[in-house]
């Protein structure tokens, strides 16, 4: 079992920036690929960004690419979303995922493992 807790959200205006954290207390992220999911009102929840175990490579949905970077320190047990230019529509709660699948896995029943989210507004 892993428990994932995400910090770092919060009410920001347009344009800067802001790093959202996903900690796994007590648990190892090893052999874990991670990644970032968003859900907005009223909407479905949807990719973001994700991350192999080593770190070696990511993948991230075209709306962020650009702004948007993954990462991960596994000896702290710790993934980051390093968000960058936000726009309005990036506002949701945003989710922190594991998940052992092996390649690009961006579907929300491709992770058995899910925080409990961390509201981002972001203000025009």
């Amino acid at each position: 079992q892993v428990q994932l807790v995400e910090s770092g959200g919060g009410l920001v205006q347009a344009g800067v920036s802001l790093r959202l954290s996903c900690a796994a207390p007590g648990r190892t992220f090893s052999g874990y690929f991670m990644a970032w999911f968003r859900q907005a009102p009223g909407k479905e929840r949807e990719f973001v960004a994700r991350i192999s175990w080593s770190g070696g490579s990511t993948y991230y949905a075209d709306s962020v690419k650009g702004r948007f970077t993954i990462s991960r320190d596994n000896a702290k047990n710790t993934v980051y979303l390093q968000m960058n230019s936000l726009k309005p529509e990036d506002t949701a709660v945003y989710y922190c995922a594991a998940s052992r699948i092996i390649g690009v896995a961006t579907t929300t029943r491709d992770y058995g493992y899910w925080g409990q989210g961390t509201q981002v507004t972001v203000s025009s």
